[in-house]
């Protein structure tokens, strides 16, 4: 049996307002004939399937193509969980009819933890999934009038170790052949590296497991949240297969990757890591306005032919114009989707950086209460829990 793992699409997606809608067509493409020829028996995508809670028809659309096409594929077995930009009722309301698809869908905490365990059985080989969704706060943990922040941490990141606990205990139970046992989750493992992309990940102190907290009855732990691969504590079986494409420009220098268990004799036999094409050409071009220029020329289109985005980070002490760099890429087919000031001033005021930003788009929440801080002299570092606390409010907020 093959399995593979992947997570983080995040259809929908803009970079800088850019609809990443092309390559990301040509991702669910490359994964249907990915799966044939790899003879992919069992696809897991362990949460964001999409951008937003609410994604468009046009996101709506693609994600329901795809789960039909692969029904003329090798695989046999899908199982989706929810992320935190996933809306649990957009992921749950179509469950019952993709269930008769083989498609398993979890979007969120389930009443009965026996409907996050499933036994998938391909030609007599069997496998068992723990397949547990983002874990909000209030569907594990109830909170208590007057606690203290220290006292919600602890609590949120116990139920949150239970929670894999009591899907451990559930899976050992139906396991009957001593079938290998894989489990999912969508959260931040202390370790992991995150990027730009991934702002709207709280990465505090609130609810971290490390490797060594998952139960040891799990033979591979299949990751989302981080838009990098990356192994956890050292531990192969315990990864992120990272986002599929590229969602910020921070992300650019390392490969994406989907993962592939090979299961044999009721054991996993093989991991193996495979690099995702770059379906869009990405450049970082660093130095003077002239320096920048001069490497325009080298900006060239992959083999997919989408037109190549571009950011640049100028080595300037102080705000300069940039007319320059527009008027000079004119002639070349590219476009420049950020431009920044390398040594510009780190820390501003609200007031000011107001009066340079085009669009309150272009402020994170998480931004604006940083500059509030500062203006206020409050050290964040010195007082972590008013940082823990922000973000938990943030997280509460979003997830409504």
């Amino acid at each position: 049996m093959r399995i593979l793992h992947t997570a983080d699409w995040h259809l929908g997606h803009r970079l800088h307002e850019q609809s990443q809608v092309e390559e990301q067509t040509l991702f669910l493409s490359w994964m249907e004939n990915y799966i044939n020829s790899q003879h992919i028996d069992v696809l897991l995508i362990s949460g964001d399937v999409f951008d937003t809670g609410s994604p468009s028809n046009q996101s709506l659309e693609m994600y329901y193509s795809f789960l039909v096409k692969l029904q003329a594929t090798t695989c046999k077995s899908i199982i989706i969980t929810g992320g935190n930009h996933d809306s649990p009722g957009t992921l749950n309301a179509p469950k019952h009819i993709l269930n008769a698809l083989s498609i398993k869908v979890v979007g969120k905490a389930t009443e009965n933890i026996a409907d996050e365990v499933f036994e998938v059985d391909i030609d007599g080989e069997k496998v068992i999934i723990g397949a547990v969704p983002y874990l909000r706060d209030g569907d594990i943990r109830r909170a208590v009038a007057g606690e203290s922040f220290e006292e919600l941490t602890d609590k949120y990141k116990t139920a949150l170790i239970n929670h894999y606990q009591a899907v451990a205990e559930q899976c050992k139970l139906i396991n009957t052949t001593q079938a290998p046992v894989i489990a999912m989750g969508h959260l931040f493992a202390t370790g992991g590296s995150i990027s730009d992309s991934e702002q709207n990940i709280y990465v505090g102190t609130l609810g971290h497991i490390g490797a060594e907290d998952f139960p040891t009855y799990f033979d591979y732990i299949a990751l989302g949240h981080l838009h990098r691969p990356q192994i956890i504590g050292k531990n192969p079986k315990v990864r992120y297969s990272g986002s599929p494409h590229i969602l910020s420009f921070s992300e650019v220098g390392y490969n994406k990757e989907v993962v592939v268990l090979t299961l044999e004799d009721n054991k996993i036999s093989h991991i193996q890591a495979d690099t995702i094409p770059d379906f869009r050409a990405f450049y970082k071009l660093t130095g003077s306005i002239n320096e920048c220029i001069n490497q325009f020329p080298d900006i060239l289109s992959n083999t997919y032919g989408l037109t190549p985005w571009v950011e640049i980070v100028l080595n300037e002490k102080s705000s300069v114009n940039t007319d320059q760099l527009k008027v000079a890429a004119e002639k070349y087919s590219f476009e420049i989707l950020k431009t920044t000031l390398k040594n510009q001033q780190k820390h501003r005021g609200i007031q000011e950086i107001s009066k340079n930003t085009k669009s309150i788009k272009e402020l994170l929440p998480t931004d604006v209460f940083k500059l509030k801080c500062e203006e206020m002299d409050i050290d964040l570092k010195e007082k972590p829990q008013v940082w823990d606390a922000f973000n938990e409010i943030l997280q509460s907020v979003k997830n409504q």
